[in-house]
């Protein structure tokens, strides 16, 4: 079995030390480095499957070292940082991470974040994202066709709802910022306008969710975005065609 490949940016020894110990606990191979110069020259060498990179790096800000990987690496790339505000999370999220952890942090919180953002990356990368049939809880959705059942049942969908569910589906389970989802759902006029998003999440949760109010897929980060929840890609499979968008 491969191990998965880790590269850690990070300039506290310590901590580098400490997440490098548990993911080698759990099997991993983990590289590290203490600064964006050699993070990016490890990025082109080593391949790594998933960054670990900290915002406060000696030689540049961790936010313009994620947007350049993610200009040419589609690996999954976790931030763990001590800044804890929402801007942070939302600047480094709309930068290209793909999830945020803040310092102090526990070991299991950590290696939960690292595994489900590996399992992310290998659907992708194993071609099983380009099935037109996924589902979530009692949901199935038909990207190709518009189609929809929950229950077995056909679901009407607005053109907008779908649009904005497509776009969760696509994001495979991270964290997709208020700006992200309004540029790709309604365009760059858009993007100022958050309180749409609410409006038609809130249309969404009513016609999916079983608790409107206490969703378990649609899923609000406080501040930063929304994410998609319990996501299952079906390949070779075709749901009932008794529905239409």
């Amino acid at each position: 079995m491969i191990k998965p490949r880790i590269l850690i940016v990070e300039d506290e020894a310590d901590i580098r030390r400490f997440v490098r110990l548990a993911l080698e606990k759990e099997g991993m191979n983990v590289f590290e480095t203490a600064t964006a110069e050699h993070a990016r020259i490890d990025a082109a060498s080593r391949k790594p499957d998933l960054f670990i990179v900290d915002l406060g790096l000696p030689d540049d800000d961790g936010k313009t070292l994620i947007r350049e990987l993610r200009g040419w690496v589609s690996s999954p790339i976790l931030v763990l940082s001590a800044r804890e505000h929402e801007t942070e999370k939302v600047e480094a999220l709309d930068a290209g991470a793909d999830d945020y952890l803040v310092k102090p942090f526990g070991v299991p919180e950590l290696l939960a974040r690292v595994r489900a953002q590996l399992r992310r990356s290998s659907i992708v990368s194993n071609g099983a994202a380009a099935s037109s049939i996924v589902r979530f809880g009692d949901v199935t959705v038909d990207l190709a066709t518009h189609e929809i059942l929950r229950f077995g049942e056909a679901v009407h969908l607005t053109p907008i709802e779908f649009r904005l569910l497509s776009a969760l589906i696509r994001g495979h389970g991270k964290v997709i910022t208020h700006r992200q989802l309004l540029m790709e759902v309604w365009g760059p006029g858009y993007s100022e306008r958050p309180h749409y998003i609410r409006i038609y999440m809130a249309q969404l949760r009513q016609k999916l969710e079983d608790d409107p109010s206490q969703p378990h897929h649609l899923i609000t980060e406080l501040q930063v975005g929304y994410r998609l929840s319990g996501l299952e890609i079906s390949e070779g499979s075709t749901p009932p065609s008794n529905s239409t968008v």
